[in-house]
């Protein structure tokens, strides 16, 4: 019997330290959830190498790892970075650039073990020479295009000449392409460097298994302090897990389980805002919602090569223009999260966006155009496809809609996005719904999808536009660098593409971030990028 009793006393005791333990765990992870930001990336990560950074599933967390020479801030205004600063001769098209000598690699066993070492000027040009190496294969290498040469004179000075002018070059090298990494560590894990990387930012690469969850902690040599000098970043680690399903992500942010979600999917759109887009009562307790113009034009695009008369005739695509209410648009299918395209194709968020007055509703003037068509072509039943994919279904079934009821035939052809991409760039969709997001903060970037030497597959000029002033002005406006007087060349092509309707703006989009409100130094930026160097959490 007391042998039964010491056995019962053993049992209970070492169920009470388990307990324990596992309570102290929990209390530990509890008082440490506040120092790690979380989120989800339902589209996957493929890569942490910046070199392939070209969508924001990779810039996301290439954004904590990498820095280049400059950085752009809320605001879109160029900032240093590595480079404390730099000159521009313009009559050279240099560009010399003073870096820092505080800046250190993360630590990793491709320099020696737990080593690291101070980056220098020759680090950019074996990081250029790789964005350009044809062995890469990086998707950014266009970045280079009109970069003569660079070198490195000494360890802290870096030169860039240019080609040809182009005022938007500073903003080029904002983008996570233009990262400096180390060639010893891209050596010493060869082909892996991807699931590997060493970097110079915020936080450093701790754990990735693939589908599942990534990890990043705080880099503790990183250069940046805050205002009152403390070392920045405040949080001790990124989370980063893979839940493929919008909704399922949504759940794990209404539980806590993720702190932030960005976009308004239509899987969850009606529960957290009203039409009006405000917040749904429920969730203001607990949630902050942050939103800004973000840079990206919705739009549906007329293939000019087309030989279709409906498509050639200007009449008809001013007539799609005039035909359907994009404020009613916006309203009814975006919760009112979006701004009615009624300027022209440069979007809200970059100067001249408001200069010139686009289409509005107008079911007369579509009528009366429609009415001039048939009668100069004798095309009595106009007849036009839209290609889209299923994400924007409900938008071009609106304008289907629409059309119709002015006597105007529409047929919504929906595939997948990577088939209507591939139609798009062949020229075989008279009419494709399409965005395009700016690679870069320069109204030249949107303007660069109507100039004649851009046609597909040369570059991003699907449409096949072709305008002889328009290009003349392009041309001049690249040999501007005064913004100002750059902005009124970019107001006169941007009234141009209005006038010849070879595309018809949607919407210009936001960015949109719905944030638990005990993250705090979360901002929001036209281009949508996610910094989390300045990012704290509330126990």
């Amino acid at each position: 019997m007391e042998h039964i009793r010491s056995i019962v006393t053993y049992i209970f005791s070492a169920y009470c330290i388990l307990l324990l333990l596992v309570c102290c765990k929990k209390d530990s992870l509890d008082n440490t959830d506040h120092l790690v930001f979380r989120y989800n990336e339902h589209s996957n990560i493929p890569t942490l190498d910046p070199a392939f950074a070209r969508n924001p599933q990779i810039i996301w967390p290439t954004n904590q790892l990498y820095n280049g020479l400059v950085e752009l801030d809320d605001s879109l205004n160029i900032q240093p970075d590595i480079a404390k600063s730099w000159k521009i001769n313009d009559t050279t098209l240099t560009y010399t650039f003073n870096l820092r000598n505080d800046v250190y690699y993360h630590k990793s066993e491709a320099f020696a073990p737990d080593s690291t070492r101070v980056v220098m000027a020759s680090d950019f040009v074996y990081s250029f020479d790789r964005l350009t190496d044809p062995m890469v294969a990086s998707p950014g290498s266009w970045v280079m295009s009109t970069v003569e040469s660079y070198e490195a004179p000494n360890d802290s000075t870096f030169v860039i000449r240019l080609k040809q002018p182009f005022p938007a070059f500073l903003g080029l090298l904002s983008m996570r392409y233009c990262s400096v990494v180390p060639q010893e560590a891209v050596d010493f894990h060869a082909g892996e460097f991807r699931r590997n990387p060493v970097g110079t930012g915020p936080f450093q690469f701790k754990l990735w298994e693939e589908n599942v969850k990534l990890v990043l902690r705080k880099n503790p040599l990183y250069f940046e302090t805050d205002e009152e000098g403390i070392q920045l970043p405040y949080l001790e680690a990124v989370a980063i897990t893979f839940l493929p399903d919008k909704q399922s992500e949504f759940l794990q942010f209404a539980q806590g389980k993720i702190d932030f979600v960005s976009g308004l999917d239509n899987s969850y759109k009606d529960e957290i805002i009203t039409t009006t887009g405000a917040l749904q009562p429920k969730y203001k307790d607990q949630v902050k919602l942050i939103t800004a113009p973000y840079l990206n034009t919705e739009y549906l695009g007329f293939f000019m090569g087309a030989d279709t008369p409906e498509i050639k005739s200007n009449l008809l695509r001013q007539a799609v223009n005039y035909g359907f209410d994009r404020e009613k648009m916006v309203t009814y299918l975006r919760n009112g999260m979006g701004i009615p395209a009624e300027h022209g194709f440069i979007p809200k968020g970059l100067p001249g966006f408001d200069e010139i007055q686009g289409y509005t509703y107008d079911p007369d003037k579509a009528r009366s155009l429609i009415d001039q068509y048939k009668s100069e072509t004798g095309d009595m039943n106009p007849e036009i496809v839209i290609g889209t994919n299923s994400q924007y279904l409900d938008i071009c079934e609106y304008v289907q809609r629409e059309l119709e009821k002015l006597g105007v035939t529409v047929t919504v052809d929906v595939m997948p996005p990577s088939t209507l991409r591939q139609m798009k760039s062949s020229g075989e969709l008279d009419i494709f719904r399409a965005s395009w997001i700016a690679d870069y903060p320069d109204a030249e970037n949107y303007l660069s999808l109507f100039y004649s030497p851009n046609f597909t597959p040369n570059g991003p000029n699907y449409t096949h536009y072709k305008n002889e002033t328009f290009d003349s002005l392009y041309v001049q406006a690249l040999n501007i660098s005064n913004i100002e007087k750059r902005q009124r060349l970019y107001t006169q092509m941007d009234s141009i593409v209005v006038a010849d309707a070879p595309v018809v703006p949607l919407f210009y989009d936001m960015a949109i971030r719905f944030v638990n409100k005990k993250v705090s130094g979360l901002g929001i930026n036209p281009q949508n990028f996610l910094v989390l160097k300045r990012v704290k959490k509330e126990p």
